[in-house]
């Protein structure tokens, strides 16, 4: 008894431990992100930084507008999330519910293979592939407009296409396990009382898997907003209002592309647009776990 008391105790300062840990780290990182980011807001100024949209960082009178940049960064990846999450959501469906066994465990490591693929390998294939098919398309609509400035297909509807892509085995993993987690008691219930396999899956299974299935939205987003390689190398790297065939900068490629050769004021300004990129991660991801639990509720 004296081992076995010893052995919890043990095991519960251990995880104690790694909680503190863990807060710890996340304390630091955001003093860290507020010592270095907020002086700049105080020298340029808190709306010329955020709503200007004017970047000339290295111009005789530079101007730190990032109006744009935090814009192709909601809108690339609000879309993306619009079409990922039903795509991954109809996946993890099928997966789950309706494929055999064989079936959805090779669709299934499938996408856990897709999921290891490095992000510079997404960005290489989106700017080897589907850069020329964009490019094609902007030909084709663009043909009689001279004011039309031609990106090559790097633009904002290839980052779109690429993050929707990269966020899909997220949203596809941790729905699966989910609607897999739901008891089938619930179907067999759904079932006697004269519903469909269809109506079963998307009345009882979904709502019941609702809280795991939001993680995965969760997950998804962060994925989306923290994706810099492979943005960097589809999206054309232009502050531009993201219009679908504009090239277009984000947050997060905005670090990359400027962090290496940026000096005094410059150089704050990009730990400013660190910050704000960190403010947006924890404000939709406190408010996509609010929905969880709110979810939670709701079943309970």
């Amino acid at each position: 008894m004296k081992r076995k008391a010893f052995i919890e105790k043990t095991a519960k300062t251990l995880f104690e431990l790694c909680a503190v840990v863990a807060i710890f780290a996340v304390c630091a990182i955001t003093i860290y992100m507020f010592m270095k980011g907020a002086p700049a807001l105080k020298e340029v100024g808190v709306f010329d930084l955020l709503f200007k949209t004017i970047w000339k960082p290295t111009a005789s009178e530079p101007s730190y507008g990032i109006g744009f940049i935090i814009l192709a960064s909601v809108v690339g990846t609000t879309t993306a999330l619009f079409l990922g999450v039903p795509i991954g959501l109809l996946a993890a469906v099928y997966i789950s519910e309706m494929a055999g066994k064989t079936t959805g465990n090779i669709v299934r490591t499938a996408i856990e293979l897709l999921a290891a693929i490095p992000s510079v390998i997404y960005g290489l294939i989106g700017m080897m592939v589907l850069n020329p098919i964009m490019f094609r398309f902007e030909q084709i609509i663009f043909e009689d407009d001279s004011s039309h400035q031609f990106t090559g297909g790097a633009n904002m509807l290839s980052a779109i296409i690429v993050l929707t892509i990269m966020i899909l085995p997220t949203v596809i993993s941790v729905s699966t396990s989910s609607l897999k987690a739901v008891s089938d008691t619930l179907r067999a219930a759904s079932l006697a009382l004269g519903a469909t396999k269809e109506q079963t899956i998307f009345k009882a299974v979904i709502p019941a898997a609702k809280s795991g299935i939001l993680t995965g939205v969760v997950l998804g987003t962060g994925r989306a907003l923290g994706e810099a390689m492979a943005i960097n190398m589809v999206a054309g790297g232009a502050v531009n209002i993201p219009l679908p065939f504009n090239s277009v900068r984000t947050l997060t490629t905005q670090i990359v592309s400027e962090m290496g050769y940026a000096q005094g004021t410059h150089r704050q300004v990009l730990f400013t647009v660190g910050l704000v990129l960190y403010i947006f991660i924890m404000i939709v991801n406190y408010a996509l776990l609010r929905a969880r639990k709110a979810g939670i509720d709701d079943v309970d």
